[in-house]
């Protein structure tokens, strides 16, 4: 367990690219890149109280009871140690048409949130036209290769009717249901 409280957990050794044993990288990343994922902003504060966001697309619901759900960070991220030090974060999914917005908070090196509308809710930076906003507290790290997945319990929950971004096959879409169909008894 950390000063803070937090368990932290080692999982594997760091990564081998292309070890004799694992996927090439090429092929995993084509294979994954199949994957529909939900587009998200991940933000925290840090220390000195500035604002800091990534786009993650490896966000997933965990649990119901009680309500948690995880996000792998790049180890290299600017967004880790101020989760490390707070224990807290904000995810923003997306709506439709903020493919710039994930865009900009995937470049580094830019004030992500120089262009943005964004206010503090709870204290945690939110980008304010998002359709989705958890407020987080990361209660378990866990280093995995070359990312840290982050468990978080959702302390609040907010949500605006609107499409999400989605990406898949390195693109962005949203999601679109098939028709529906008449439901048949099987004998």
């Amino acid at each position: 367990m950390s000063a803070t409280g937090r368990t932290t957990t080692s999982a594997t050794a760091p990564p081998h690219h292309d070890a004799p044993g694992h996927a090439p990288s090429a092929d995993f990343k084509d294979a994954m890149a199949a994957l529909c994922s939900p587009v998200t902003v991940v933000t925290a504060r840090r220390a000195d109280g500035s604002p800091c966001g990534v786009t993650v697309s490896a966000f997933a619901s965990l649990s119901l009871d009680p309500p948690m759900v995880t996000i792998a960070l790049d180890r290299r991220s600017s967004l880790l140690p101020a989760v490390r030090a707070t224990g807290r974060l904000g995810v923003c999914l997306l709506g439709a048409d903020d493919h710039q917005l994930a865009l900009t908070f995937a470049t580094s090196g830019t004030d992500r949130f120089a262009a943005v509308r964004w206010h503090h809710e709870n204290g945690l930076p939110r980008l304010s036209e998002a359709p989705v906003w958890l407020e987080c507290e990361a209660t378990t790290l866990v280093e995995g290769g070359d990312h840290v997945l982050v468990l978080a319990t959702v302390r609040a929950a907010g949500t605006r009717q609107a499409p999400t971004l989605a990406y898949q096959n390195r693109r962005f879409g949203t999601h679109q249901p098939l028709p529906a169909r008449p439901v048949t008894a099987r004998s």
